[in-house]
């Protein structure tokens, strides 16, 4: 079923452009980068040049201008070639649209130029060793010393942390609870700021995963973006949209493995004739297909909402996120056990995609807290 219908010629055109990036530049090179746990910065910096290290981030500092649709349509296509990568580039996306929208103008155009070309990456330091969920509790302290801030404390499972130069940081600033928290941008080299051991993880090998340790870093109060307290509201608006492009993210992996599946079918043959002739695997196909479509849909519609600013926007994100990354890594699993004993193995992509997508589940608010988010909203009334 074709991802491309319902959009308009620009928007086939985008995809079009990330559909052949993705074959030629991602896909031939998924398998290495994972096993060998590489971050591809010069590919991601090829891609940049295209338009995608800034999709959403206004023109005047060197961002594409995109839509939210146009957003999440770039990376469900970049991410048939490498989802781990794809994800990673979404967040980095997320971080620069908040620097973008937030920063004033000084700061706008001292980080966003360079992050949009992708000479320098980004990270999104929200999650703490003790606050995943429940992130308004979070306890790394910024306190203020005339101009500046002396930031104590430390971030857990955060994407391309240590490799990365420019971190997004939610520090308390005030009391306890969401109106405490501000945010502050610090770049790598800052005395103080370390990292911890890179992570040993199911999937996501492509970008590197750390702790990363403030320890009376010294951060000047022109790098906090907004206003003192603003900080949670800026996280989660930045999540709205991370919570779409990871959600796309999941459906490339899903269109991508449907596809493998198909072939897979066609090819194979047991008790003496394809499996595609076996109507129970033929039933199975088409349900991946529908759901896979019924989640494009449920996305895309989530981004429209965003991007005209509706108010369920964020209960569509939420119910996107949830519906799209819980189907697509069913999608994934069921092409995997298409393949039998072939889709365990690492020669086969197929595999690659169950273990990538599994932490979409998880990441970016797991699927429990999204449950939350729509109960309460229809719980209000």
């Amino acid at each position: 079923a074709g991802s491309s219908a319902g959009l308009t010629e620009e928007q086939k055109e985008f995809q079009k452009v990330a559909l052949d990036f993705a074959s030629k530049e991602m896909a031939p090179h998924m398998a290495e980068w994972d096993e060998k746990e590489i971050f591809p910065v010069e590919t991601m910096r090829k891609a940049a040049q295209l338009g995608f290290g800034g999709i959403y981030v206004k023109p005047d500092v060197g961002g594409s201008g995109l839509s939210r649709l146009d957003t999440s349509i770039i990376f469900e296509a970049l991410s048939t070639g490498c989802t781990s990568t794809t994800a990673y580039m979404s967040i980095h996306n997320m971080c620069v649209w908040m620097i973008d929208t937030f920063g004033n103008e000084e700061q706008r155009r001292r980080f966003c130029p360079s992050l949009c070309s992708m000479e320098k990456f980004a990270s999104y330091c929200l999650t703490e060793p003790g606050s995943g969920s429940d992130a308004a509790s979070l306890l790394t302290s910024a306190q203020r010393k005339g101009d500046t801030y002396v930031l104590n404390g430390s971030k857990a499972f955060i994407s391309g942390g240590g490799d990365t130069d420019i971190y997004v940081v939610m520090c308390r600033t005030g009391g306890p609870g969401p109106k405490g928290i501000s945010c502050l941008v610090l770049e790598k080299g800052t005395p103080g700021l370390s990292f911890g051991k890179k992570e040993k993880k199911v999937g996501w090998n492509s970008q590197p995963t750390r702790a990363v340790i403030f320890e009376d870093c010294v951060v000047p109060v022109g790098n906090r973006l907004g206003t003192e307290g603003q900080g949670f509201s800026i996280a989660m608006k930045g999540l709205n949209g991370g919570r779409i492009n990871i959600a796309s993210c999941s459906l490339g992996a899903a269109h991508a493995s449907v596809l493998l599946a198909q072939e897979h079918l066609t090819v194979r043959k047991q008790f003496g004739e394809p499996l595609a002739n076996n109507q129970y695997l033929q039933f199975r196909l088409a349900e991946m297909a529908t759901r896979l479509v019924a989640a494009r849909l449920m996305v895309r519609n989530a981004a429209r909402a965003l991007q005209d600013g509706r108010e369920d926007a964020a209960v569509l994100c939420s119910m996107a996120k949830l519906f799209a990354t819980d189907e697509c890594f069913a999608v994934c699993n069921q092409a995997l056990q298409m393949h039998g004993g072939y889709g365990y193995l690492k020669d086969y992509a197929v595999q690659q995609f169950v273990r990538d997508i599994r932490v979409h589940q998880i990441l970016e608010g797991t699927n429990e807290v999204m449950r939350m988010i729509v109960a309460r909203n229809l719980l209000q009334g």
